[in-house]
C-alpha cells in the first residue's frame, strides 16, 4: 500500500490499551486520565480481523503497544492469535517492563519476535521520580528473561529531555553496550505543541520515510500521530477504514489535541 506521497506503508501500530501501571510525567498526569469504558475497547476477535485485513492488503509489521499492553488480561492469547496471521514477518511489542518477567517466556511460546522495553535512567530514585512509583530492579528482571526468552534485539526505548548526551541517556548506553540491547534515543514530544524529532538509532519522527498507521484501543485509525485525523473501524468498516487513513496520510505531522500517548502508543 502505498500513500499519496509514496510512501509504502507496511508498519501498523496497534494499542490495546488506554490503561497502564505507571504514571510516567511525559506521558500523563499524576491523577491519571478519562479511560475508555470497557465495552468501547475493542475485541481481541475485532484486534485479528482488523490486522488480518491490514495483513492481506500489504502490512507486514505488527506492533502491540499500549497504555501497557501486559496489563491486558489475557494477552498471551491475543498474541497467539496474532501470531498465525501469514505475512507478518516483524511482530513485536512495546511495554515498560514492569511486569515483563512474568510475560516474556509465554510471549515468546506464543509467538512473539521481539521487544521494546522503556528505561530512561538507571538510578532507582530517577526512575521512580520519573514513572511515579516504579520499581527499575522488575524491568532489569523483565530485560533479563526477554533475553532468555530470545525475544531479540531487546530494544530500550530512553526518552531524554534535550540530548543523548545526557548522563541518564549514557548511562543507559552502556548499560546496553555492556548487556547486548539496542539503545534507541527519543527525545520527549509535545503532542500539542507538535514538537518531535527523529528518533536515534530508529526511524519514528521520521516523516519523509514515515511507513506506518496507527490503532487505538477504542477501535480508530490513526495515519499520523501528530495529527487529529482519525477513522472508525466500526463505522466505516476495516478495508474502507484503512484505505481512507492510508490516502489521507498527511505530508508532515503538525498538531495532535484529541488524544494521547496512552490511547494512541508512542
Amino acid at each position: 500500500m502505498y500513500d499519496r506521497f509514496n510512501r509504502k506503508i507496511n508498519y501498523l501500530r496497534v494499542s490495546i490499551t488506554d490503561r497502564c501501571n505507571l504514571r510516567c510525567t511525559y506521558c500523563m498526569p499524576a491523577e491519571g486520565v478519562k479511560l475508555l469504558d470497557h465495552k468501547d475497547i475493542l475485541s481481541f476477535e475485532e484486534i485479528v480481523e482488523i490486522i488480518s485485513e491490514a495483513v492481506g492488503m500489504g502490512i507486514t509489521k505488527v506492533r502491540i503497544t499500549g497504555g501497557e499492553p501486559l496489563v491486558r488480561k489475557g494477552i498471551i492469547s491475543l498474541i497467539e492469535k496474532i501470531a498465525t496471521i501469514k505475512g507478518i514477518t516483524d511482530f513485536g511489542l512495546t511495554t515498560n517492563g514492569i511486569l515483563l518477567s512474568s510475560f516474556a517466556a509465554r510471549l515468546a511460546d506464543a509467538g512473539l519476535h521481539r521487544i521494546n522495553i522503556s528505561l530512561d535512567t538507571l538510578d532507582p530514585e530517577k526512575y521512580r521520580t520519573i514513572t511515579r512509583g516504579g520499581d527499575i530492579r522488575m524491568v532489569f528482571e523483565g530485560i533479563e528473561a526477554s533475553k532468555k526468552a530470545g525475544l531479540t534485539p531487546v530494544k530500550i526505548n530512553c526518552v531524554v529531555r534535550n540530548s543523548s548526551d545526557e548522563p541518564d541517556a549514557q548511562d543507559v548506553r552502556e548499560f546496553c553496550l555492556k548487556n547486548g540491547l539496542e539503545a534507541r534515543f527519543i527525545h520527549e514530544m509535545s503532542l500539542t505543541d507538535g514538537c518531535f524529532t527523529i528518533v536515534e538509532n530508529g526511524h519514528g519522527g521520521d516523516c519523509q520515510n514515515c511507513n506506518r498507521i496507527r490503532l487505538t484501543a477504542g477501535g480508530m485509525l490513526r495515519p499520523c500521530l501528530f495529527s487529529d485525523v482519525q477513522f472508525s473501524v466500526r463505522e466505516l468498516g476495516i478495508r474502507e477504514a484503512l484505505e481512507t487513513a492510508i490516502g489521507q496520510k498527511p505530508q508532515k505531522g503538525s498538531v495532535n489535541v484529541t488524544g494521547g500517548f496512552h490511547n494512541i502508543g508512542g
